[in-house]
Parts: C-alpha cells; structure tokens; sequence
C-alpha cells in the first residue's frame, strides 16, 4: 500500500524515489536466497554507497549527502522493508562513523569521506559478553605505550564483525565506571584484531553478528576519538541517533508484513468471498494499519526533534520501544492472517516474524528503554 509522507524538499522526494528503486530491484529479488545460504551482501552495500546511501545525515563536507534525519530514516524504513540485514547495515555503519564526525580531531575528520563515501564499512564496538545492556561496567582495555594504546579483551554481539573496514571501539583507559571509558578507532587490519566465527542467529542471517577478539591489538593514540574518559558519553549520544535508526527498520518491516497480509487477505477465499471482508480478519488489519502510522509518527517527530537541535533521548527512546513492539506485534498478526499458509518459508512473513525479534534486543533492549523514560519523567 502506498505511504503518504511529507517530505521536506523536492530532493527528498527524489532521494526516496531512488531508494524505491534500489530496493525493489536490487534488494527485494536477492534477500531469500542471501538469508538462506547467511551470506552477507557486502556488494549490495557498495551500491548503496555508490548511490550515497551510507552517509546520508552527516555534512556534504565531510563525504555525506547532509540530509536531515527525518528524511535519512525514511530512506532506512524503505531498504528494511526489503531487506531488513541492509536497513540494519546502513544503520550501524552511520553509528559506526558518528565519534569521528561528532568528536574527531582536524585530522581525525579527514577521514571522513573515505568512511562516508562507500567503500568503507563500519562497526560499533560498545557490548561485552559479560557488559550488555551495563555498557558502563565494560572490561576491554587499552593500555598506553608510548605511542599507542595496546588493546585487549572480548567484544560481543558486533554486527559486521569480521566484514568492517573500521571499528569505532570503547575501552577501558581509565579506573571502573563511565568515567574510565574512551573510544578509539581501529581499522580492520590492526594486527591482534581477530573476529570470532558468526554467531548463529534466529533471523538475520544474511548479516550475523560476530565477537572480536583484541589479542594485544597495538592503535595508534592519534586514534583517540575525544578525550580519555568521555567515550561512554560518546557512545550514549550515538546510541540515541542509532535507535532512531532501529524503529525506522521496525517501521519498514512492519509496513512490509502489513502489506503482504493485506493483500493476501483481499485474494484469498473462503466461503466464497475474500477473508477480509470478514470482522475478525478485517479489524485485525485495521489495528495493524493503525500501529504502523503511530510508530512511524513516533520516529518522525523525534527525529524532527533532533534536526531541529532539541532534547530528543527520551522520545528516541519511546520510538524504538513502541515501533519495534510494534513490528513484532504485526509480524505474529501477519502470520495469524496468512494461517499455515504464514507458517512456511513460501512467504515472507515467517521470516519477518523471527527478524521482528532481535529489533526489541538491539540498541538498548525494550526494558533499557523504559528505563529512560522512566528516568526522563523523574526529571521534569
């Protein structure tokens, strides 16, 4: 079905235009086979970069396409309700290159079109094995030695391990706590950076999430990202921009399992009419239609928030707990409308139902979520 959206400028609307483009015939015809086989199409997100899709809100100057985050998510809600690993991908790789773009150096940011431009993929190194959602107790360390840090310790859960150009990386410089925490960047091939095996996932598994492993790992200390100690502030501010990423994909893939079941339900038969025209199916449609625009409105108006220069944590925070419910609630409904027919591989809402789940995980779980707006509220 089709969206009706406000967009800021005619170019937005051609931007979203070739976005359609991309996903319907780039995207759309590769996802099942890459999810079946879980490989990883780091093709396609050269494309996308060749398009000017992976730098999307970050300054023209630096490499970017300076577009507002209104319009920067909308562009990920439409890949993901393609190809959920690539809204994903795109999202990461733009929270990957926020420390440098927000807190670089002169020289730092010179990096910045290589990282922007395309050929370049990023990964976000905040989660332990042991130090989740308690990012603040994080154990990996880095050491300084005369000219560099000496990295070691265990990142877990990284979406690109072992596929990134580039690891935005929080370590411990300092004693116990926040305050202890920096961030430096680490390319690929720094010797003693060892991605583990993938993990096995439920969905996603065109782009599992590895461990990496940093085995005495020497980076450069011109690669400090900001000052010693104000990585865990860096990582916050990221992680507020990076939710709003993750409800847009809940938003795209909602849309999506919305649209299938839809029109599923308008060409399936029973008792000689379509299954829509019954109440129960009908209603059940229209809760979901419904939940799609209020997640989609939630993200939008944060995103206004943070283009217009305001506060927006909380209802950064409040839109990707609602949209990715949301998408897990409209996924099992999806299911529900198609019947056995939405229990087998032969149509997507399967797995769309098993990709909605790890949307309520990623950035922060849905319980962190409520955390801060609960914490939000005790502040007014």
């Amino acid at each position: 079905m089709t969206v009706e959206r406000i967009l800021p400028t005619e170019e937005s609307s051609e931007l979203l235009g070739l976005t359609r483009e991309i996903a319907d015939g780039e995207l759309a015809p590769r996802v099942a086979g890459h999810e079946q086989r879980g490989e990883f199409p780091r093709d396609v997100l050269r494309t996308l970069g060749a398009a000017g899709l992976l730098g999307l809100p970050y300054p023209e100057a630096d490499g970017g396409a300076g577009q507002p985050y209104e319009v920067y998510l909308q562009v990920l809600e439409i890949l993901a309700g393609s190809w959920l690993a690539i809204g994903e991908a795109v999202s990461v790789h733009t929270l990957a290159c926020y420390p440098v773009a927000a807190h670089g150096t002169e020289r730092q940011r010179k990096l910045l079109p290589d990282l922007l431009g395309g050929d370049q993929l990023g990964a976000f190194c905040l989660s332990e094995p042991q130090g989740g959602s308690d990012a603040a107790a994080l154990t990996t360390r880095a050491t300084r030695d005369g000219d560099d840090y000496v990295l070691t310790g265990t990142k877990a859960w990284i979406t690109h391990g072992g596929q990134a150009d580039f690891y935005s990386v929080f370590c411990r410089t300092g004693g116990p706590g926040a305050k202890g925490i920096s961030c430096v960047l680490a390319d690929a091939g720094t010797p003693g950076l060892l991605p583990q095996a993938p993990e096995r996932l439920m969905g996603l598994r065109s782009s599992p999430p590895a461990q990496i492993v940093f085995d005495d790992a020497r980076v450069g200390t011109d690669r400090l990202i900001g000052e010693e100690g104000s990585g865990f502030r860096i990582a916050l501010e990221a992680l507020d921009a990076g939710r709003l990423g993750i409800a847009a994909c809940a938003v795209g893939l909602a849309q999506a399992a919305l649209d299938h079941a839809a029109g599923y339900a308008q060409e399936r038969t029973q008792f000689g009419r379509p299954i829509a025209d019954f109440q129960g199916l009908g209603f059940l449609l229209a809760d979901m239609a419904t939940q799609v625009s209020a997640a989609r409105a939630l993200t939008l108006a944060a995103a206004r928030l943070k283009d217009a220069g305001r506060p927006f944590s909380a209802e950064a925070a409040k839109a990707k707990l609602f949209a990715t419910d949301t998408a897990m609630k409209v996924t099992t409904d999806a299911v529900q409308v198609l019947g056995g027919a939405g229990y087998v591989a032969d149509h997507p809402v399967e797995r769309w139902f098993r990709e909605a789940k790890v949307l309520q995980i990623v950035e922060g779980t849905n319980q962190v979520q409520r955390m801060v707006i609960a914490r939000s509220l005790k502040r007014r």
